[in-house]
């Protein structure tokens, strides 16, 4: 948990998305028993329960925040996020205890504690995390902070310059969450595009596919979303369902 952050870029196919601040907690733990070997579903029974006896700050560094570092090597990296989320959510993780983790962990580590914000912290206070995040070139650090915490609590302004980021990077649009409810009828993230586009094309370069999809999403005569079409969490087989 001491490594330090590495801004690096990452290849775009390797985004892990917002799947799983979208997923309500009970499905994450659901789809990890039914996914986990034994003894992986062993430790993270003993890891929630320890989390769950002693949140908050312990001495240096909580026996949660072990295992966090160690939740790769004992679920694999496939299931570490979820796992993650889990441990960070029994151990009741406030603010200032999830911004230690993203401080201090490694890159795996700051991707869960993104995925976990919808899932830990009502209001706005942690959006440092998420636009120091955004201020990376590395697509899966990128992918899991326009989230749906994002998505609640990034001013206009700065949501723009995130989906710009996104078209920037490779990223694709679509882990962008409540990217169709924000983006309706937006004429300045309409003119950012286009200015995108002319640059793009000037320089004799391809114009992202995802761009196009955005600006069509702008216009102001098109049928507008349902409220907070992708504004709640997801299940896990990708349907909509609210966190209990």
């Amino acid at each position: 948990m001491t490594h330090p952050h590495a801004h690096q870029a990452t290849p775009a196919a390797d985004t892990q998305g917002t799947t799983l601040a979208r997923t309500p907690l009970h499905d994450l733990h659901s789809h990890l028993a039914d996914h986990l070997g034994e003894d992986a579903r062993d430790w993270l029974d003993q890891a929630l329960e320890e989390a769950a006896a002693h949140p908050g700050a312990h001495g240096p560094i909580s026996v949660w925040e072990l295992r966090l570092a160690e939740a790769g090597r004992r679920c694999g990296p496939e299931h570490a996020d979820a796992a993650r989320i889990l441990i960070l959510h029994a151990a009741r993780a406030d603010t200032d205890a999830l911004t230690r983790v993203y401080a201090q962990g490694t890159g795996a580590e700051r991707r869960a504690v993104l995925h976990a914000l919808p899932h830990l912290v009502p209001g706005p206070q942690a959006l440092p995390l998420v636009e120091d995040a955004l201020r990376t070139n590395d697509t899966r650090l990128l992918a899991a902070a326009v989230g749906p915490y994002a998505a609640r609590h990034l001013d206009a302004h700065q949501w723009r310059h995130a989906v710009l980021k996104c078209l920037f990077t490779g990223v694709p649009v679509a882990e962008v969450a409540d990217l169709h409810r924000r983006a309706h009828g937006d004429g300045e993230l309409a003119r950012m595009l286009g200015d995108y586009a002319a640059e793009r094309t000037a320089a004799g370069r391809p114009v992202p596919e995802d761009l196009h999809r955005v600006l069509t999403l702008t216009d102001p005569t098109a049928t507008p979303p349902a409220p907070a079409a992708d504004h709640g969490p997801h299940r896990a087989d990708g349907t909509h369902g609210k966190e209990s």
